[in-house]
């Protein structure tokens, strides 16, 4: 039996489609005292660079996993143990782990990593995750798709069933938006949800996603247990509208690689693998007549047009809606002074480090204060 006392670090799955993963550095030397929510080293997949944090506490007694080498996921790449742990048995742990490492990646293949709904705004792809506990729903925002929850999905699906879509226009979903106010989307949240069969359920809503989740728990109260608006749309009216316009009429790299970097903290997790990415979906066809419909009803004259804060204030303060406000302090979209809108009946949260894209650039901060906010609502 393997020594319960060593606790092995693995290349991590972020992502449905993820299999790889390149180590770029580590955070910490070996020898350093672990605790949970360290940081420890750096991974970089073909989506984004992100850190791996610590899940357990311990002394980092082995790093296996070389800066620059590109590991298979839950490949071991270091080991944690206390000091009076023996080398000896360290070295039988690495080599009793080595090859079941690889053996069972087939763990998460075992069924469609992803699935259609038809829904009466067309056919929508998304993602399900987890077994049991509560509903959780991931809607993005404008020009995302479900990846934009690479680093959260499988994070709340550890004690929840969680679903990420690709709303109308949007990802793999159908290019039709019929509607396209957040009226409409709503319509769309809500006819996906009868679909597969979700009565109730928490919104996670990012950006545009946030003011189409605020819209739908307005809609339907009934259906939202409820919400936590990521750099949430719908707060304010003040947008940087160069970026809608610059991401809506980009067709090269050179386009759009400078409004994709708006998104971040730091620029230079804009990798050429997503810019390439975009570029493919905006060739789709439809897509251009799709996002160009959205902006003009959300976003006209350089403004957002739905602003939801007092109807939502209104909400919590009548219904008790479960509400959670998190912003990443240097986003240059919309701007963090919005999450004072709920300051008086939201938890809210400014995250210091981080751009619009605050989900994906400081995860394991928003992932516990997710999973803290639904377990609590719940």
């Amino acid at each position: 039996m393997l020594n319960e006392r060593i606790k092995p670090i693995v290349m991590p799955k972020w992502g449905l489609s993820m299999s790889e993963g390149k180590v770029t550095g580590w955070l910490k030397r070996p020898g350093s005292a672990i605790s949970i929510g360290d940081e420890l080293l750096e991974v970089e997949t073909d989506k984004i660079t992100n850190v791996v944090e610590a899940g357990e506490t311990g002394v980092l007694r082995r790093v296996l996993g070389e800066p620059g080498t590109v590991y298979p996921v839950k490949a071991l790449i270091a080991v944690l143990a206390e000091p009076d742990v023996p080398d000896d048995d360290i070295d039988a742990f690495i080599s009793a782990y080595a090859a079941p490492a690889s053996e069972d990646d087939g763990e998460a293949e075992a069924g469609p990593q992803y699935h259609t709904a038809e829904t009466p705004a067309g056919t929508l792809r998304y993602a399900k995750r987890g077994e049991g506990g509560p509903a959780v729903l991931l809607v993005h925002g404008f020009g995302g798709d479900l990846d934009n929850w690479l680093f959260t999905i499988d994070a709340l699906a550890e004690n929840a069933t969680v679903y990420a879509l690709d709303l109308p226009g949007h990802g793999q979903s159908t290019k039709q938006v019929a509607d396209p106010s957040l009226t409409g989307l709503s319509q769309a949240v809500l006819g996906f949800l009868d679909t597969v069969g979700v009565e109730r359920a928490h919104l996670v809503g990012h950006s545009m996603g946030g003011a189409v989740s605020m819209r739908t728990a307005l809609d339907a109260p009934g259906r939202v247990a409820s919400l936590s608006l990521i750099a949430s749309a719908g707060l304010g009216e003040q947008i940087d509208h160069g970026y809608i316009q610059g991401f809506v009429g980009a067709t090269s790299r050179r386009d759009l690689k400078p409004v994709l970097e708006t998104l971040f903290a730091d620029r230079g997790l804009v990798s050429r693998k997503l810019v390439d990415d975009l570029l493919k979906y905006k060739r789709l066809d439809g897509v251009d007549d799709a996002l160009r419909a959205l902006s003009a009803s959300l976003f006209a004259d350089g403004r957002q047009t739905g602003v939801l804060a007092g109807q939502i204030a209104a909400q919590i303060a009548d219904a008790g809606l479960p509400t959670l406000v998190v912003w990443g302090e240097e986003d240059r979209v919309i701007p963090a002074a919005h999450a004072s809108a709920l300051a008086d009946t939201a938890q809210v949260a400014v995250i210091p480090g981080a751009g619009h894209m605050v989900q994906m650039e400081a995860a394991g901060k928003v992932n516990a204060l997710l999973k803290e906010h639904i377990g609590k609502a719940s």
